[in-house]
């Protein structure tokens, strides 16, 4: 696939963001080295083709490496640092995206709900 790496405001018509560039990269890592827990909810690209997977492992990598609590939210997220090898460097791992930051919001979840109805 053609690809180009330009600012997220100049995306040629009929073009498509499909990952995050290098200084968007450079800004996320430098960010989790000083986190104290990083809650990641999505991959930065679509990392299932190689050409548009370079924001996600560079942004999993610097999460494997630092010392905050990482938790990685989200079916998409839990499989990319599942495949390169980062899954038993995370805190914790949720399939649960939407569920996990509707509960993070505050919003109630059915299933608990339930359970604490009992």
């Amino acid at each position: 696939a053609k690809s180009q790496v330009v600012k997220a405001g100049e995306i040629p018509d009929g073009w498509q963001g499909l990952d995050i560039g290098p200084e968007t990269v450079k800004l996320y890592c430098d960010a989790v080295k000083d986190a104290g827990t990083v809650i990641w909810n999505g991959p930065m690209g679509v990392f299932e083709f190689p050409a548009f997977a370079k924001g996600t492992e560079a942004v999993a990598k610097a999460l494997s490496e630092t010392s905050a609590i990482t938790i990685i939210g989200g079916g998409d997220s839990a499989a990319a640092v599942q495949q390169l090898g980062y899954a038993d460097k995370m805190t914790h791992i949720s399939t649960g995206g939407g569920a996990s930051l509707e509960f993070m919001e505050g919003k109630e979840l059915p299933g608990v709900a339930c359970l604490l109805d009992k």
